[in-house]
């Protein structure tokens, strides 16, 4: 059974190239109405340009689609609710946002400068929660919603010169698992894609020798995530290369110890780091209660007589 989007409103931020335009291509050949937002900047987030954005909508519309261009920032507050009043204006409704702008600006730790720390935050994390916080707001009065940030390889494992991309791409996960909680009554799903394909993102890095690693290759996983079918939340997957996988918090079963010295660590370190038999607690319904509750339960069991 093909899975469609008739009847629903998708917003897709970063829409005007790369992976954005995929997905955003992709929501409307299978019958959503998308708001395909793109302010047109460099890579480093300089300047604007409404070609892209509206290159898309054409591409959409000529196809026998629907789609409006939106051109706010979502590096701001009031960029980031003109763009989901951009919806709710011109549809009357919201059923799926997909944050996905993005920018870059490379330097090792030691010399990042505030100015490009603050940048890339703003558009991948505050960026995030900028259109998330309204579009949310509409999607549990509506009692429905699709909801799908991007994380990174990046803000799993870190990587070289981009500690402002790191940071703002592991609080994605954080914001993600909220909505995820918060939504849950209201039939709101918050997931997470770690996409990685060779767009223009990828400038300045030697990709000779990857296999292929085209936007299309991600764009289903993250059609999955934004369709009503979908049976998951608060969980990340990765798109790769044509792998998809998930990815997930894991804790060691963890040693319990009436008191401990610094040389008690030391000495059950190897037992503390053991992965043999990994505990995951999914964060809905409640991850974070699941966690209190098995610390909890090691300290009773020893005092137990």
């Amino acid at each position: 059974m093909t899975l469609r989007f008739d009847d629903r409103v998708a917003v897709v931020t970063g829409a005007g190239r790369g992976l954005g335009r995929e997905y955003a291509m992709l929501l409307a050949a299978r019958g959503a109405t998308v708001v395909v937002n793109d302010v047109g900047g460099t890579l480093t987030g300089d300047g604007a340009d409404a070609g892209p954005a509206s290159a898309v909508v054409g591409e959409i519309v000529a196809a026998g689609g629907q789609a409006v261009a939106s051109t706010e920032s979502v590096a701001t507050a009031e960029g980031g609710q003109a763009i989901i009043d951009t919806a709710l204006r011109e549809f009357g409704r919201i059923d799926i946002l997909i944050h996905n702008a993005g920018n870059v600006r490379r330097a090792p730790l030691a010399q990042m400068s505030y100015e490009d720390f603050d940048a890339v935050v703003d558009v991948h994390l505050r960026g995030a929660f900028h259109v998330v916080r309204p579009a949310f707001a509409e999607m549990v009065e509506a009692g429905y919603g699709r909801i799908v940030l991007t994380s990174s390889i990046g803000g799993l494992y870190g990587n070289h010169e981009v500690a402002n991309y790191a940071v703002a791409k592991a609080g994605v996960l954080g914001l993600s698992n909220v909505a995820a909680l918060e939504g849950a009554a209201s039939n709101v799903i918050s997931n997470v894609v770690v996409p990685a394909a060779v767009t223009r993102m990828a400038e300045g890095i030697d990709t000779s020798a990857y296999p292929p690693m085209g936007a299309e290759l991600v764009a289903p996983a993250v059609g999955w995530l934004a369709h009503e079918s979908c049976s998951v939340t608060g969980e990340i997957l990765v798109a790769l290369a044509g792998r998809v996988a998930r990815a997930y918090i894991g804790e060691t079963r963890g040693v319990y110890r009436p008191s401990w010295t610094i040389e008690d660590v030391a000495a059950n370190l190897a037992e503390i780091r053991d992965t043999a038999d990994p505990l995951v607690f999914p964060v809905v319904p409640g991850g974070h209660d699941a966690h209190i509750r098995h610390s909890f339960g090691m300290a009773a069991e020893a005092v137990q007589p």
